[in-house]
């Protein structure tokens, strides 16, 4: 064992200058840790442009952004699978043409020599269960709210988008795994928040953001994105619409 004597002492003004220096660390901890869980992924940020930009057909942007995507990680297959999840929102012709417009994209990066990730194929599905019974467990899952009441609204007056929506929307698309729930309902967001004029919706879907782990100062980034991407208009309308959302949450 050392004793006491056998230290040299230290002087008082390293001491401070020690001390000093750990109380930044935990300040910096304390402050920057909580700000780095909150925002979007670099990841998650790409597939706001490329949603956004698609939705409104902005294809010149839409390859730039493209290129981002891949450049900050996302996957051929992750990728493909935002354009193709949106057109459940805004439609097959801005779907296909994202779609062409990634081709486009791939094809020149790989005269340049780039080969890019393709990444995981979606797990095939083995259910052989009903499958409006899956869209519903899955809708009860991202909205943590049950499904089996009486149908109201445009359920109760058109059965058929109902059906089309669980088995088709929620069972197929939803229940594809190449991304997360939380990537997905960015997608969605971004996209609606992009055309306008369906708040109602999107007053649902930010309500599911918040249920599958997204927070609302990542929902304001990802309006601050639209804002860029797309327009002041469309942002401050989502803002609207989010800020109802939380107040109705607290």
């Amino acid at each position: 064992m050392i004793s006491n004597r056998t230290l040299p002492a230290t002087p008082l003004s390293l001491c401070v200058v020690v001390a000093v220096w750990l109380l930044g660390i935990g300040t910096m901890s304390a402050q920057h840790t909580p700000a780095q869980q909150a925002i979007l992924s670099a990841k998650q940020q790409r597939i706001v442009a490329i949603a956004a930009l698609t939705a409104k057909g902005n294809l010149p942007a839409l390859a730039p952004a493209l290129v981002s995507g891949l450049e900050a990680g996302l996957t051929v297959n992750e990728i493909k699978e935002v354009l193709v999840h949106l057109y459940a929102y805004c439609g097959f012709p801005r779907s296909i043409r994202g779609l062409t417009t990634f081709m486009a994209v791939l094809d020149d990066r790989k005269k340049q020599g780039i080969q890019d990730e393709i990444g995981k194929e979606a797990t095939p599905v083995t259910n052989t269960g009903s499958k409006y019974a899956q869209g519903q467990h899955v809708l009860e899952r991202l909205s943590g709210q049950p499904q089996n009441g009486p149908k109201r609204g445009y359920a109760a007056f058109s059965p058929e988008i109902d059906v089309f929506l669980k088995e088709h929307l929620f069972a197929d698309l939803f229940g594809r795994d190449v991304l997360s729930y939380a990537d997905r309902e960015l997608t969605t967001v971004a996209v609606l928040s992009s055309i306008g004029g369906v708040e109602p919706m999107l007053q649902a879907h930010l309500g599911i953001c918040l249920h599958v782990g997204l927070t609302e100062v990542q929902l304001r980034q990802m309006l601050a994105l639209i804002e860029t991407h797309v327009g002041k208009v469309e942002a401050e309308a989502g803002r609207v619409v989010l800020t109802q959302v939380t107040g109705s949450r607290k």
